[in-house]
């Protein structure tokens, strides 16, 4: 099992011993132990540093205390509209089977020329609009995406089709439903120790297209969206990601996924009668699989686990949290984790009935609704949460605005 809890780095003995100097990175930025620098440095600039080099002597960056704030968000959906009742005419269902069980009464799927790519820059240029930033004031893209038109990934285009003429770097992280958490963090990781200003995180994907229509355990639970956020520098006082929490654990992976199908290839002799392997057939995924009575077992121990640990690091309570917002998966884990937490109905946010289960999607598509309705306002804590393939889960403590 892998983890990550808060921005300190986990303790290593026996590679710090090999290592010296040790960088771990702090909640404002890196901590250089000594060794290199004359006494630890944590959270601030390069002590000295400025007495002995200018910026054009050294190559070294100067390393300062930054904090990172949510400025600006945007979304997408495709305009299809597949309704509970649409799903009954092609399964074996009903609106009351799927509603009663999983809280999802529409979804939306990709159609037509649609694309993820189109529904992302459609997200990002809200979230730019509602930061006031431009698109060639961006230093980095995240896409997190493990449905992309492009096996090799698709984060480059946004940029490009955003119009940036100044090249910004722009990666894809696949981590299913849990992308969006993990993106910003990392988001966080780039601007606090590697002086990036401007990233925009997109949760995006489209899992209409590895679902098995005629499975109604499955094809009843997903649909395609698109959310962004932009992240920024700021001063560390004015820091909006409070804490975070973050796991996987492979053993799980067997509960949920989409492994490559395993197809066989013709029996070819080698000259010593061996049979080879090849040419191998082209590769192809199978649709979502998923075992639901286990994810929700892992879902109900986990996830409130990994919030409570958040909220621990950040100094904070459930009680003291203005919203929960949980991955929107089934309006019953929501409501499970939200009464382990006590957090009140009220408190929790869910659009899960709207538009079913988007995967890395679905945290700032909900995100974006509120914050334009007016619900969230600045200064508003959040505590989210995600989940998914892998499996992998984790946990943010955020402040909007």
């Amino acid at each position: 099992m892998a983890n990550a809890s808060g921005f300190f780095t986990p303790s290593v003995p026996s590679l710090r011993r090999k290592i010296q100097p040790s960088i771990g990175i702090s909640r404002y930025g890196f901590c250089f132990s000594e060794g290199i620098f004359r006494r630890v440095v944590c959270s601030s600039g390069i002590e000295g540093a400025e007495k002995h080099f200018s910026p054009s002597e050294s190559r070294v960056p100067k390393l300062v205390s930054k904090g990172c704030k949510l400025v600006g968000c945007g979304s997408a959906v495709p305009v299809l509209s597949v309704s509970n009742d649409d799903l009954a005419k092609i399964v074996d269902t009903s609106d009351e089977w799927i509603s009663a069980r999983t809280g999802i009464r529409n979804r939306r799927v990709i159609s037509g020329k649609e694309s993820i790519k189109s529904l992302a820059v459609e997200a990002a240029r809200k979230a730019l609009e509602m930061a006031d930033v431009d698109p060639n004031d961006l230093d980095l893209i995240l896409m997190c995406t493990s449905t992309p038109e492009d096996l090799f990934g698709a984060a480059p285009q946004v940029p490009r089709e955003l119009g940036c003429t100044k090249t910004p770097l722009a990666y894809d992280i696949t981590a299913a439903c849990s992308g969006f958490v993990l993106g910003l963090v990392s988001a966080a990781c780039h601007i606090r120790g590697g002086g990036f200003h401007n990233v925009l995180v997109i949760g995006a994907d489209g899992v209409s297209r590895f679902v098995d229509w005629t499975d109604r355990g499955t094809c009843i639970l997903f649909g395609d969206a698109v959310g962004a956020v932009l992240v920024q520098a700021c001063d560390a006082e004015e820091d909006g990601l409070l804490s975070f929490d973050l796991h996987s654990d492979g053993e799980g992976g067997r509960h949920l996924g989409a492994p490559i199908n395993d197809n066989k290839t013709n029996d070819l002799l080698g000259s010593n009668g061996s049979v080879l392997d090849f040419p191998p057939k082209r590769s192809s995924y199978t649709c979502v699989q998923m075992n639901g009575q286990e994810v929700y077992r892992f879902v109900a121990q986990c996830v409130p686990q990994s919030i409570e640990s958040a909220l621990e690091k950040a100094g904070l309570t459930a009680s003291s949290v203005d919203w929960l917002l949980l991955h929107q998966a089934n309006q019953r884990i929501i409501d499970a984790v939200a009464a382990r937490l006590e957090f009140p109905q009220e408190k929790v946010i869910s659009n899960l009935a709207n538009y079913g289960n988007t995967s890395a999607a679905s945290i700032p598509l909900a995100l974006d609704e509120v914050v334009r309705s007016g619900k969230v306002k600045p200064g508003h804590t959040i505590a989210t949460a995600a989940f998914g393939a892998g499996l992998t889960w984790g946990s943010a403590v955020i402040r909007w605005g």
